[in-house]
């Protein structure tokens, strides 16, 4: 590409001089101009007075650079010595930036889960990375992949994973009210977790404390802006790396690792951002009481029942921040206040569905049960101290008897929370029924647990989502069947579907935290030895450096060292004995251990070009083209761009992109990523209207984004407007769509490249 800039002559005569690109690693500050191949990075320029000039800098992008760049352009110039302001005669000037670098390969991630059931040898094969072969192996698809490393985890206690989580709700970069809720949750988990277990708060307190003492004996200040990479002091570079290529920011060591978790729960910290996320939820609170999913919008019924049935959790938990708060306005904020008008407005919702039933003269005797309306019952459980409305009550009485007549047409995630509501209002003989049904069509599994077969075959609305439905029966199991086995096996096949250090989506995410901590405060459990075998190469917990308490340890191995024999895996797992009974012991309380179970998991992560990466067929289709579009007699008109067209900086060009779905689909998200040499000419974030769509466009670095709240089925074409700015050989990126609350219907356009002429 041809870097660019443009340099200003200030002076009233004209200068000559010349112009240097220097390019640093963001990371190291090391110089990588070879990398990029800026070999003719000077350049002579001369500039009027009071004019500008262009200078051009050809550099090429290296495969696989993962990290960002600091370019700094220094332009330099002889004046006379009547216009120069030092004795040389020359005046200098320069810019430095921090800027990613946006690979056209995709990071991919498959991942393979270690379950253990007490002590024992257990053989794993890892499929996918089996039957992988090294770049130039010979198979034509493995031509173009790359390995980029191979991470083994293991953990004695499976909550440990709930806490991995928690900081994946904070970073999350958009502001939907969702998700706007889950960074509170997320707090108001972390300051739990501190508050009820000290010996849990010492350790993170290690992690983050201050270096060593100094040979002097005096202990060394934390230097924190010198600790600081240039990642961390761009909070916005930050932002587009997190989404684009997270794995940038991925942490250098253990120690690095242990410090960016133990963030979340440092409590000044906490005590913040628990203020500030409950103040950024309470301005999306309509005066109506319900939440908006993004400002602008219209309030949505489906959302504000999970925010107050969410704030249910915490205080199931004894996670609620009744004290906690929060200031707008000058006055004090509280989630009380929030729930004030939240549940009035649902209470007048569900009212209206009974309403519409009288008004439209449907029979009252028939099935009318919704899954809007069980979640409502489910969500009212958890606060009695709310009564009913009075003219609620009509309703309330009706779609509870519904729910203890039609349950069992219900799915198993609504049946679920029938159970929970009907347990808590004292209708015990039917929760219970319920119970003991979902446990007779439960599927048990050794290595997956206990779930359902709907799991494998759920569809897309948010009441068919497999880690929620989960989540949800774990929640319902222990406040109702109370079997510690059963609850065991729940949370074997919830913790079999973690994929790295999250699940699928920030909604799923805080109900699996929500499920795992449930009955489960306890996190200093027992330690137990752990070798893991990758075919030749050999992992021994004794050799790592093992979380206090918890024996979580976590090893790396880069993707030059990792092989297909590493598919091969044998896990084995040992106990302490009790030297009088012969038996495993707990290493804390000497006590048995019995059947307690392990987990673990591989992840192989691998480059790979766009258009090599294939998906599933989905109800979800693109298509995506560009257009020049270029002004005549007539009027404007658009000409497609084809493989091979040359474009111009300086050119207006149109995306248009075409979306074909083939059934309704709730809360979907569109992600349209853009060639580095073209800038968007919208970039304020709006809500909009277009054909009957409502949806939410938001304008990030290297992507433009869409939210449908509600996709109907049909055809849809969106547009908007860029202009080339930079010349060379770029990637254009690829177009993708995703179910936020189903994300296995996805798809995405397919990948091509734009070559702009610098003429």
């Amino acid at each position: 590409m041809e870097f660019s800039a443009k340099i200003v002559n200030l002076s009233d005569k004209e200068v000559s001089g010349q112009a240097q690109l220097q390019l640093l690693n963001a990371s190291t500050m090391n110089p990588v101009d070879g990398w990029f191949k800026n070999v003719n990075s000077v350049q002579k320029f001369t500039a009027a007075a009071g004019q500008s000039t262009p200078v051009n800098f050809s550099i090429e992008i290296p495969n696989n650079f993962n990290d960002a760049i600091v370019y700094r352009i220094v332009a330099k110039a002889s004046l006379t010595p009547s216009l120069s302001t030092s004795g040389d005669g020359e005046v200098s000037d320069g810019e430095e930036a921090a800027i990613p670098v946006v690979t056209n390969r995709m990071l991919v991630t498959e991942s393979m889960p270690l379950p253990m059931r007490g002590d024992g040898t257990k053989d794993f094969n890892f499929e996918k990375l089996l039957h992988s072969s090294s770049p130039g192996g010979g198979r034509e698809e493995a031509k173009t992949l790359t390995n980029y490393g191979l991470t083994v985890e293991y953990t004695t206690n499976p909550a440990w994973y709930a806490v991995q989580a928690l900081p994946y709700l904070m970073e999350y970069p958009y502001e939907c009210a969702e998700q706007t809720f889950n960074r509170f949750y997320a707090n108001a988990l972390a300051q739990k977790i501190v508050n009820s277990s000290p010996k849990i708060k010492a350790v993170f307190e290690k992690w983050a404390s201050p270096p060593a003492p100094l040979p002097g004996g005096e202990r060394g200040e934390v230097d924190t802006a010198a600790l600081m990479s240039n990642l961390q002091k761009n909070e916005e570079l930050k932002s587009v790396l997190l989404q684009e290529t997270p794995w940038v920011l991925e942490a250098q060591s253990e120690a690095q690792q242990k410090k960016n978790i133990a963030l979340l729960f440092d409590a000044a910290k906490m005590s913040l951002q628990l203020q500030s996320s409950l103040d950024k939820l309470q301005g999306m609170q309509s005066s109506n009481g319900g939440f908006v999913w993004f400002k602008g919008g219209p309030d949505n019924r489906y959302m504000t029942q999970y925010i107050v049935a969410g704030i249910g959790h915490l205080k199931k938990l004894g996670a609620y921040p009744a004290e906690q708060p929060a200031y707008r306005a000058g006055r004090q904020i509280q989630l009380k206040s929030i729930l004030d008008l939240a549940i009035p407005y649902l209470d007048k919702m569900l009212k209206k569905d009974y309403d519409d039933l009288i008004k439209n003269k449907i029979k009252l005797n028939q099935d009318n049960l919704s899954a809007i309306a069980i979640q409502y019952l489910y969500m009212h459980s958890f606060f009695p101290e709310y009564p009913i409305a009075k003219e609620t009550q009509t309703a309330f009485n009706y779609y509870r008897e519904q729910s203890k007549k039609y349950w069992l047409s219900q799915s198993k995630y609504m049946q679920g929370m029938i159970a929970l509501s009907l347990y808590r209002t004292n209708e015990t003989t039917t929760a219970k029924g319920i119970i003991k049904s979902l446990k007779e069509n439960s599927i048990n599994n050794e290595e997956l647990g206990m779930y359902w077969k709907e799991w494998d075959n759920h569809g897309y609305w948010w009441y068919q989502s497999p880690i929620e439905s989960q989540a949800l029966m774990i929640e319902a199991f222990s406040e109702i069947d109370k079997n510690s086995k059963t609850i065991g096996d729940l949370k074997t096949w919830l913790l079999k579907n973690k994929q790295t250090t999250n699940w699928k989506t920030t909604k799923a995410t805080a109900d699996a935290c929500y499920a795992l901590l449930l009955n489960d405060t306890n996190w200093l459990a027992a330690e137990r030895n752990v070798t893991i075998k990758l075919g030749s190469a050999t992992i021994n917990s004794k050799d790592e450096d093992q979380e206090v308490g918890t024996g979580y340890f976590k090893r790396r191995i880069d993707g030059d060292k990792v092989n297909p024999e590493m598919g091969n895996i044998k896990v084995t797992v040992s106990s302490p004995i009790n030297q009088s009974t012969n038996q495993p012991i707990n290493q804390l309380t000497d006590q048995p251990i019995n059947d307690l179970p392990t987990w673990g998991s591989v992840y192989w992560q691998y480059f790979e070009n766009l258009d090599k990466i294939t998906f599933s067929e989905t109800p979800l289709k693109l298509s995506k083209k560009l257009f020049i579009e270029k002004n005549t007699d007539n009027g404007p008109v658009l000409i497609p761009v084809n493989n091979g067209d040359k474009l111009h900086v300086g050119d207006k060009i149109k995306v248009r992109i075409e979306l074909r779905v083939d059934r309704d689909m709730e809360y979907v998200h569109m992600k349209d990523m853009r060639a580095s040499c073209m800038e968007p000419t919208n970039v304020i974030s709006q809500y909009k209207y277009q054909g009957g769509l409502g949806y939410y466009e938001t304008t990030k670095d290297v992507s433009t984004n869409f939210f449908f709240g509600y996709l109907n089925k049909g055809t849809y074409v969106f547009e908007y407007p860029m202009f080339v700015t930079h010349a060379g050989d770029f990637s254009n990126g690829i177009t993708t769509i995703q179910c936020m609350y189903a994300p296995e219907f996805t798809a995405h356009s397919e990948g091509v490249r734009v070559s702009v002429s610098a003429d």
